[in-house]
């Protein structure tokens, strides 16, 4: 952490690195790179690699298409060899940021809107929101041509070990490929359904949380290829069985404590805690659009499968959107189950945030917590407690975002535009498509 350029320019000299990768996300999530040569690093370095904004989903239109990458010094790292063949040349990578020409920060940068929220948090006096996220993910396996199956290579269960769990080999690369690249893992096991995995990596702030996750993905994606499987995020590829979450752990600094603790509280959760839970469950309509975004998403926020689908919090059951893990101290924090995987995760961080500085600055607290398994409580019971659900489907969570003022304005007028309007549309091309469970319900007897 920390580099300067000219540490950089060092190593990449000394490591006989032949190719920089500046890397950026568009709007979906999607990673993007542009890969310059030897020749191109002292320009690279300085940010004047420019690129054509309109190519990329949800930046620009073709009249203002041309922009900078703004590299992040603190992202440099060299590919080791498990993610990048050195026979083919080394190759280091860095995270940029997107500018205008003239040097202003593109407002429809996801990296940019994410900066924009932990700068709204830190001017209520905190250090900053912390993040630790638990991606899970399915290994399946590729046809003989190379395309994806959605065929599990095992029949283990949580926690198995191999021979069941024919995932080992390929999560251990995974692994090693990761602490290589400066990722500090502290856990990594097979999930509970077949050919589902997890990966835990330590918490930090929500910039570099939410570039360790897009690192994450794209790491995991390519040694699963090198042993012939196929990664996914995907939340629910298979109906019947778990899905794939991404639980994310929340918790805020102030002078480098964690403003989440207090001793003689309730729950030993301070006022601080209470106001960012309660500006959560205020706003998870509105956000889940932005932390479960795809069609695939709702079809794991259903009941009987551990993922959430009430608005409701918990200082232990699982069945709550947000849990409190029992640890307190420097550890506490708030569990947010809901969030899959498929997330774009700077924006999926950015709307966590604006939700929980919109609680604070106007000290909400929420309603008591739900301490029994929700999913056994009747409609009734839950109205008692004022639980609401979550959107059931992409587009009741399209029309629960138009509605929120808080999570537009932390998206900004740009990226909230285009990313209604990409998820329209994958929202209509579905509707309008004849599915195979249509065909076989209703072919025969119709």
């Amino acid at each position: 952490m920390g580099y300067t350029k000219a540490e950089i320019l060092k190593a990449l000299k000394e490591e006989n690195v032949k190719f920089l990768r500046l890397q950026i996300t568009d709007i979906l999530g999607v990673v993007k790179n542009v890969e310059v040569p030897a020749s191109q690093f002292e320009k690279a370095l300085d940010g004047e690699i420019m690129f054509d904004g309109s190519s990329i989903e949800g930046f620009t239109r073709i009249e203002e298409s041309d922009m900078l990458l703004k590299p992040d010094y603190n992202t440099f790292v060299i590919l080791p060899d498990l993610v990048e063949d050195p026979t083919r040349g080394r190759v280091a990578r860095l995270i940029c940021d997107v500018t205008y020409p003239d040097g202003r920060p593109f407002e429809g940068d996801p990296r940019y809107v994410l900066k924009r929220q932990v700068e709204r948090l830190q001017k209520l006096g905190f250090d900053n929101m912390y993040a630790g996220p638990e991606p899970e993910f399915f290994l399946f396996l590729r046809t003989p041509e190379g395309l994806p199956t959605v065929e599990t290579h095992d029949k283990a269960g949580y926690f198995d070990l191999a021979p069941i769990d024919k995932g080992e080999e390929a999560r251990r690369d995974m692994v090693n490929a990761l602490v290589a690249m400066g990722f500090e893992i502290e856990a990594s096991h097979h999930e509970v359904a077949p050919g589902q995995h997890e990966i835990d990596f330590k918490y930090a702030d929500a910039l570099t949380t939410a570039d360790n996750i897009a690192t994450f993905k794209w790491v995991v994606k390519r040694i699963a290829l090198n042993h012939g499987l196929h990664a996914t995020f995907l939340p629910k590829p298979i109906r019947g069985i778990n899905g794939s979450g991404m639980h994310t752990h929340l918790s805020l600094f102030k002078d480098g404590e964690n403003a989440f603790y207090d001793p003689n509280a309730e729950y030993q959760l301070s006022q601080t805690a209470l106001h960012f839970i309660a500006g959560l469950l205020e706003h998870a309509e509105g956000m889940v659009a932005i932390t479960n975004p795809l069609v695939n998403s709702y079809k794991r926020l259903t009941p009987g499968y551990e993922a959430p689908t009430n608005i409701a919090w918990s200082a232990s059951n699982r069945s709550a959107m947000i849990r409190i893990p029992a640890r307190r101290g420097v550890g506490t924090r708030a569990e947010l189950r809901m969030p899959d995987p498929s997330c774009n995760p700077y924006l999926a961080l950015a709307v966590m945030a604006a939700a929980a500085a919109d609680g604070i600055e106007r000290k909400l607290l929420p309603p008591p917590p739900i301490q029994r398994n929700i999913y056994q409580m009747t409609v009734r019971e839950r109205r008692k407690h004022k639980i609401r659900e979550l959107p059931g489907t992409l587009r009741e969570a399209l029309e629960a975002l138009k509605k929120d003022p808080v999570i537009r304005e932390a998206l900004g007028e740009h990226v909230y535009t285009h990313f209604l309007q990409a998820k329209q549309m994958e929202w209509d091309d579905y509707r309008v498509t004849v599915h195979q469970w249509e065909l076989d319900r209703y072919l025969a007897t119709y």
